[in-house]
This record gives C-alpha cells, structure tokens and sequence, in this order.
C-alpha cells in the first residue's frame, strides 16, 4: 500500500496507467479513489483520452505537447496541487507588519516598574571621551577688503519651499552672488501650493541684520533701485531669467551666468532651489557658513517667543537639570499618506488615506504600473514612527519618564488616538501649544514657516534631538546643533530598518529590547561627530568648512588649547 503523497492532503499517489485499463486484476486492493474499485475523476479521464487520442493521429503531434500540458495541469488539480487555502496562507515577512501596539501591552509593565525615576540618563547620555572638540571659525579675512570691488550687477533669486528649503537658497544665493561679484537683492519668497505661507523675508528673518552681518563679503540690498528698475518697465518680471540646473558647478556660474549679469545689469534665477553644487572653493564655501549660521537669524517677534518658550521648558525640566529631549514628529496625514505604510486603522484608514493621496498628489499613485508594497516599506524603515513608537524606542534606550519631552510636528493624523499611549510614556510632553498661549500664537497662526522656526529654536537647545523621517528641518538643524555643540550633533538618528523588526516582535524579551536600543543610542553617540564628504551638504555636516578642531598643546608652562 503506498503512502500518503507530498503533493496533496492526504491523498495517495495515482495508479498507474495500465491499472487503469483493467489489466491488473487486483487494482481494488490499491484503494484508489474510493468505495471499492478505480473511480477516476471527471478531469482526469479527459486528460487520459485526449492524450491518447493526439498520440493515435500523428498528423497532430505537433500539438501533443500543449495538450500534454494542459492535461497534466487538470490532473494535478486533482492531487490539490493548487491548493487555495494553502495559497492564500502567507507567512508575513518579519518586520513588515504594524505591531507595536502588541509589543508595547506586553513590554509596558516592565517599561513602568524598571524606569520610572531609576536613572537620569538626560545628563550623561552623551560621552565627551568618544570625540574632539570643534570650534565656530570665521569666514576668512583674506581676499576681502574693507571697500567692496564695484558690482557686476543685480541677482535676485525666489527661494521655494518650506522654512529651510528658504533657507538653503538663501545661502546659496549668498554664495553665488559672491562667486560672481553680484549684489544680491533680499530674496523673494515664491507663495508654496503646499506650505500656503505669504510670509515675506522680513517676517521670518531678520532683514536688517542679515545685510549688516554679510556687508564685508557680499552686498545686499532690500529691493532693486528705481532706475533700474526702470529699465525693465518697474517689473521684476521683465528681468530675464536663467533656467540654471540643479547642482551647477561654480564654473558653470562664471562660463554662463556672469557674462548675462555683466551684459543686462541684472538676472533673475527662479527656482532657486539646490542651484550650486555642495563641492565649491573654500572662500564661496565659507560664504555659507557665514550666511547659515551666523547671518540668517529669525525675526524679531519669533527669538522672543522662541526665548520664553525655551526658558518655560528649561523650567519644567527641573527634575533633570534643566536639560529635556525634542522630537521631530513626522506623522502628520499628509507624510502617512505619502509613504503608502499600513497601521492599525482598518479601511477605515485605507479610505483617509487614498483621498488625501488623490487630493495632494492627483492620480501619482494610481498610474499604470505603479505597485504599491506597504510590508515592503516597513522593512526598508520608509513608514514614519508613530508616537507609540518613538515613546517606546526613548523608554527602551533609558529615558525615564521624569524627562522632558517637546514634540515639534504639525497637525498629528488622528492625534487623539495615536498620542494618548507617547503622554502616558511620557507625562511630562509638551508642544508649542503648551509653551505659548493662544494670544501669543495668535500672530503666527496660518504661517508655516513662523509656526516652524518657533519649532527649529525650542529643538536646537535641548539636550537630545531625536529625528524619525529625513527631511529639511532635521537637514538643517542637525548642522545647527554641531556648529553650537562643539562639533556634536547631539542626535538620535534611529536605524528604522532596525526598529521594524523590533515592533514586529510580540514576544521579544524587554531585557533585549533594551540592548538592542541602547547600542543604537550608542551608535548615534559615535556617530554626533562627522567630518563632511564631497558629496554632502555643509549645512548638515559644517566641519571642516565652518568649524576648526581644537587640541591642547602641551608646553613647559602649562597647557595650552590651540585652533586648527
């Protein structure tokens, strides 16, 4: 008697053909089918005959194949083969699924009895042994001179974007404008579909200062003269504009752009967005740091907010020093819709989620051959943290909940339900609602950009900034933080990859949560201190270009600290 075959449920191996016919007989005894004798199924019979049938008529051999094929196919769909249920029973790669919300109800307990007020690790989370000292430096003296050699002509720029998106071509206009003798013209701010901001440069820096610090590099001005812009019919409009490529070298500047300049008197480049290449001379590179760092600071009426707003939280901080954590929440509707990333909202969410797709991005995700794989994002660490995630990752490196936390965001999707679990992580939360009153936000409501440098002050000065989805703002103050933390990011940057297979582990122990977290707090740790590689952006990496390293040189009177 045969045994059970791999190929189907339970059922035993077909007889052989000449069974079939009869010429055995004790074919009952083999069981085949069922009750007592050879009982074929109607699939197979067809298949039998139609094979025997094209092997009696040879003027049809040539499609004894095909049909060979298709008839195997109808018998083994009779061995189950082709299971549907077996089909349809996919095991779930790990790491593709959302299931933090399992992880945390049975990590929590551990979470509130093992660190709660048991360590204070807000004042010693960074390690001053792992790294060198680095030092602000001035954009050098030489090659500038106390009178400004006579202009070229006028550039004028229109900065896109978002807060920082602005403010990268704003120092890259600096730039530019020095590499070709220009006198740049205060950049005008292009209205953003998406940002809805009609701030001017004024409202959101500080316009007077900006041309005071810049006034012995480059020359800046707030709008063009009448009589020129007399010679372009009083409109800027008129002005020719330069459609220069994204990442353009200097040279490409000074072969292209500088004999137009010199020829009309004036030019327009509009975008302005990533216009200059991140590898420029040192001088022009110098230019940038001068501009991002030291020129370019907000208006008046956001460093006031900001300052009461830093103060209040640094009170608040009080059980750890004055010393408290900021977080870059990116889990607003608009950035959960974009990533195509599923969480635990049903088709409910599904709906939400494929009309502001529609409404923000108008058929891009629907085109032919676009294939959308949610599990598939999650595992690449593209889906943005929820804040259950982000209180989970900060409770797991050691963070107590006496600490601190500001979250700067937007509008959180769903916030009831998705920040309720990070307040009971961490009590002590807090947000520019909580840090200014209503009629001190008053005037920046309904400006994104404002609202946002408000954010950009209170994360630049805590202790810990923790970044969970990329982006400008995080582009920016990343660079910010090392250039005022002698050469240290101080910043949680999150392997995401990591964290996917974490919160897709319902059964993972809390002790090896807990290590798994703390060496990537470690990494982070170790990696606050980057030199800049030719291909990045000074504004995140500002050493060697903006900063100078600092040694202790040892001499017969003593120690002596020395800038490189």
């Amino acid at each position: 008697m045969h045994g059970l075959s791999r190929l189907g449920n339970g059922v035993s191996p077909p007889s052989s053909p000449r069974l079939r016919h009869g010429r055995n007989k004790n074919s009952a005894a083999f069981g085949v089918g069922g009750g007592g004798g050879i009982s074929l199924k109607l699939q197979e019979k067809l298949g039998f005959m139609i094979v025997s049938a094209v092997y009696r008529r040879r003027g049809v051999l040539l499609f004894a194949p095909l049909l060979y094929i298709s008839g195997m196919l109808l018998y083994m769909g009779t061995l189950g083969f082709f299971d549907a249920s077996a089909a349809t029973t996919e095991v779930s790669p790990p790491g593709s699924l959302y299931r933090s919300p399992q992880v945390f109800d049975k990590l929590w307990p551990f979470m509130d009895s093992h660190n709660n007020g048991s360590s204070n690790l807000l004042t010693n989370v960074w390690n001053p042994k792992l790294h060198q000292v680095w030092k602000p430096c001035t954009v050098s003296q030489e090659g500038f001179i106390d009178q400004l050699p006579k202009s070229n002509g006028y550039l004028i720029i229109e900065a896109n974007g978002g807060l920082n998106q602005q403010r990268l071509s704003i120092c890259d206009a600096v730039a530019v404008a020095g590499l070709l003798n220009a006198t740049l013209v205060i950049p005008i701010f292009h209205l953003n579909s998406v940002w809805r901001d009609s701030s001017k440069f004024g409202d959101i820096f500080d316009e007077d200062f900006f041309i005071y610090a810049l006034r012995n590099h480059v020359k800046v001005i707030s709008q063009l003269p009448e009589d020129v812009l007399l010679q372009f019919d009083n409109n800027i409009s008129s002005i020719v504009n330069l459609r220069v490529k994204a990442w353009s070298s200097p040279t490409y500047y000074l072969q292209k752009v500088l004999p137009k300049l010199k020829e009309l008197g004036a030019v327009r480049i509009a975008p302005f967005s990533n216009r200059l290449a991140h590898s420029v001379p040192p001088n022009i590179q110098g230019l940038r740091c001068l501009c991002n760092f030291e020129a370019l600071r907000f208006s008046e009426p956001i460093r006031m907010l900001a300052a009461k707003m830093v103060d209040r939280m640094v009170k608040r901080s009080l059980k750890t020093s004055g010393r408290y954590v900021s977080v870059h929440l990116r889990f607003e509707e608009d950035m959960v819709a974009f990533s195509c990333c599923i969480y635990d909202g049903g088709e409910e969410e599904k709906h939400e989620m494929d009309i502001a797709r529609e409404r923000s991005w108008r058929g891009k995700f629907r085109r032919r051959g676009r294939v959308i794989r949610p599990g598939a994002n999650r595992i690449d660490g593209k889906c943005p943290l929820t804040p259950l995630e982000v209180g989970m990752m900060l409770r797991g490196m050691g963070f107590d909940n006496n600490t601190s936390l500001y979250v700067a965001a937007g509008k959180i999707y769903k916030a009831e339900k998705y920040m309720t679990p990070l307040k009971q992580i961490f009590p002590r939360l807090e947000s520019k609602d909580t840090l200014a009153s209503r009629e001190e936000l008053a005037p920046f409501e309904g400006h994104s950009s404002r609202l946002a440098a408000l954010d950009y002050t209170v994360c630049l000065y805590s202790e810990a900034f923790v970044t969970t989805q990329g982006g400008n703002f995080p582009h920016f103050l990343v660079g910010h933080r090392r250039y005022l933390n002698e050469g240290h990011a101080k910043t949680i940057k999150p392997d995401k990859r990591k964290l996917a297979l974490l919160f897709d582990s319902p059964d993972i122990r809390w002790n090896e949560f807990k290590r798994q977290l703390q060496d990537m707090l470690h990494h982070s740790d170790l990696k606050g201190v980057e030199l800049k590689k030719s291909s990045s952006s000074l504004y995140t990496f500002p050493m060697p270009d903006c900063m100078c390293k600092q040694v202790d040189v040892k001499s017969a009177s003593g120690n002596k600290t020395r800038i490189l």
